[in-house]
Formats: C-alpha cells, structure tokens, sequence
C-alpha cells in the first residue's frame, strides 16, 4: 500500500446518495445538493451535513423541516449544478426545471424528477460538527421510474454511481428488522 495524504482520506469512505434537500422560509423554496449523508439505524432518522454557509440552512434550522428528494445519475448535472450556485439570487427550481410538489406535512416541497422524496422534520443540530439529525415523517417512492440507480460522491469533483444489486437477505436475516 501507497501512503496518501489525511486531507484526502474522507474520500475513501465518503458517505452516499447525494441528495437534494428542500426547504421553505416562509416565503421561499430553495434546493441544496448535500454529499453528506447518513442513515442512522433501521428508522427513519438521518443526518445531513450543512451549516451557515449554505443559504438554505438558514431556513431548514427555523422551519425545522425539510423533504430529502434523492436523485438518480440521470441528474447528475442538475445535481451539480444545483450544488455551485447560491438560493440567494437564483430560483434553482425555475433554473433546474424542477418540479415543485406539494408535501403532505412539511412546507417544503417534493421534488417531481426525484425517484424519492423524505418528509423530514430537524430533530437535532449539532453544532460543532454541523450535523442535522432529521425524523422522516413521511416517505414516497416513484417505481415507475425508469432509471433507479443513485449517485454517490466521492469528495473530489468525481462520483460513482450504484451498480449490480448482490442479495444477501438470508444469510442476514436475523440481523435484520421484521418486515425488511
């Protein structure tokens, strides 16, 4: 083995799907690509890494609610681009052609091209280490949907994309909740 560098270490378990997380202020929606994902047992609590520098934090730590729409590599560009550019002078939903739609618990909205959206509510801030924890409230998922595979980002400008599903589910089933 080679040594690299620890600034680069992050890339070698960087966590995944990249998603899009929405948030309404009120008076405005707004869409932020988050890399930084993580599921937190078998419930549905997550965690989303975010904090002041995002315009929508702003936003999703006084609504305390968000929806996670999770995009599929067909997306990739809107992905990106919805990633490098700000909320604060750019409509990304008008700019991206995205679909806004109406979210059954939370403001803000569900995101039509996604293969799945996350009503979530912020049950947690963690502060030194800008962590959001969310409580899903409410989930959909598009099985019509042709393309399923999600993106992953590997930290560097460059993604992976999921590949060939391997079943395990027997051998692990006693490890794994009822109903899953």
């Amino acid at each position: 083995m080679e040594s690299m560098q620890m600034g680069r270490a992050f890339t070698l378990i960087e966590p995944g799907p990249v998603v899009l997380v929405t948030t309404n202020d009120g008076n405005k929606d707004n869409v932020m690509t988050i890399s930084w994902t993580m599921v937190l047992d078998f419930s549905a609590e997550f965690a989303i890494t975010t904090g002041s520098w995002n315009y929508s934090y702003t936003a999703l730590r006084d609504s305390k609610e968000c929806v996670i729409a999770i995009p599929t590599v067909d997306l990739i560009d809107t992905v990106v681009g919805v990633g490098t550019c700000s909320g604060s002078d750019t409509d990304k939903f008008t700019k991206f052609n995205l679909t806004r739609v109406q979210a059954k618990h939370v403001r803000a909205p569900a995101i039509r091209e996604c293969l799945a959206n996350i009503e979530c509510k912020v049950v947690d801030i963690v502060t030194p280490y800008n962590i959001v924890v969310l409580q899903g409230i409410a989930a959909y998922f598009d099985s019509a949907r042709g393309e399923k595979r999600m993106l992953h980002a590997v930290g560097d400008g460059t993604f992976t994309v999921d590949g060939r599903v391997i079943d395990r589910k027997k051998m692990m089933r006693d490890k794994l909740p009822n109903g899953i």
